[in-house]
């Protein structure tokens, strides 16, 4: 049993970081980490701790409330959901039920069934494998030509934010759908291919499903540590080691031995450097409802910062049209906080100018175990805010 509680950063910051505080990090897990001392921290408490977190809340005055009284009980509704959902295998993709979330077999499939109805517009390009052998899929969507320029999307790097694999695979029946009757993404596919990756930690989706809902992290052994899994999402070699990321294996931040030690990280890196022309690459998390670009390791402004917060906003604006969903936007360290090793730094110190992470629903009230029925709307409000950077990127590049 986990009761999850929302807390004022003030006082817990340095709670959360001090590993001789009565109430070590080995106690809970910090879902939310403290931003600043005026925003909020989601914590998640095992019940053996419950007493002692709430004494040390209310002795140092800190004021908090729970917003999940036992989140096994979430987990398991959540799971009877899926099962009570599932009917017979769909036979085509317009069967499919983008209203579940789904385990990583019935991705799968999906993706091979989109490939097989539109094989002028869609091809399955398998880019890697996963430590434990599963394939790398990327589905491209193209209208043909060789070299063509690029935009690139993934969702479920960290492996419990289930919300963005289900969003990306609408996304992928989306494209197909608005291909040739909606003018603005027929001209961006008329002149450029997307590029998008479901499933970026299979092990760890797979893992997700059968052993731990909460797991982040990739399923790779390290070697003299019981600890399994390097943060996929502070593996790049852009800030590597600095801080905003662990060297401790055990931690959910835990960056890896060395840059790209990940077959996940590494078969993006590759793919990344042999295209050689990518325009945009948009990394999809949840939760905390953000739009954010770079820089997450150095305070430094990006050299197009101007731009790329004039169309965050014009892309969050976008989003919020359709059911009034706030989101924040900036830079990553100023937004969010430092993170060393991330994804987008990278691929903009690789060029790629159009470099976004977002952080999907909802802020915390569900957070990772967002409701089925959030699926829909999340995802139709998040293309939207994807629209406006392609349509953006089509019109600003070579």
């Amino acid at each position: 049993m986990h009761f999850l509680f929302n807390s004022c950063s003030k006082c817990l910051l340095c709670w959360l970081n001090m590993s001789t505080c009565l109430l070590s990090s080995s106690f809970l897990l910090s879902l939310l980490p403290p931003i600043d001392l005026s925003t909020p921290v989601d914590i998640r408490v095992p019940f053996t701790s419950l007493q002692t977190v709430k004494a040390f809340l209310e002795t140092e005055d800190i004021p908090y409330s729970v917003m999940i009284m036992d989140l096994q009980v979430m987990l398991d509704e959540e799971q009877d959901q899926m099962l009570s959902a599932r009917a017979a295998a769909p036979r085509t993709t317009d069967d499919y039920d983008y209203s579940n979330y789904h385990d990583i077999a019935d991705i799968y499939s999906f993706q091979d069934m989109l490939v097989a109805e539109n094989p002028n517009l869609v091809s399955k390009i398998v880019i890697g494998q996963s430590y434990q052998g599963r394939t790398l899929n990327v589905l491209k969507f193209s209208t043909g030509g060789t070299n063509r320029p690029g935009i690139w999307l993934d969702t479920g790097i960290h492996s419990r934010e289930w919300i963005t694999q289900a969003s990306g695979t609408w996304f992928a029946k989306k494209i197909v759908t608005d291909y040739g009757r909606d003018a603005a993404l027929t001209a961006i596919l008329d002149k450029m291919d997307i590029f998008l990756e479901i499933v970026t930690n299979p092990d760890g989706y797979y893992y997700t499903h059968n052993s731990n809902r909460m797991w982040r992290k990739t399923r790779k052994p390290n070697p003299g540590s019981s600890c399994v899994g390097t943060d996929p999402n502070r593996n790049w070699d852009a800030g590597f080691g600095e801080l905003g990321s662990s060297g401790s294996p055990c931690s959910e931040t835990y960056r890896g031995p060395e840059a790209h030690s990940e077959s996940e990280v590494k078969s993006i890196v590759d793919f990344v450097k042999s295209h050689g022309n990518l325009k945009a690459f948009v990394s999809i998390h949840s939760y905390s409802q953000m739009l954010l670009y770079p820089y997450g390791y150095t305070s430094t402004p990006c050299k197009d910062q101007s731009e790329l917060h004039d169309l965050a906003m014009k892309a969050i604006t976008d989003l919020a049209s359709m059911y009034g969903t706030s989101y924040r936007y900036g830079s990553t360290i100023n937004t969010i906080y430092q993170a060393s090793g991330t994804t987008v730094d990278w691929t903009y110190n690789q060029g790629i100018k159009y470099s976004y992470t977002f952080e999907l629903r909802d802020t915390g009230r569900y957070g990772f175990i967002l409701p089925a029925n959030q699926i829909l709307p999340t995802a139709k409000e998040t293309w939207l805010a994807l629209m406006a950077i392609m349509e953006h990127t089509k019109d600003n590049t070579n």
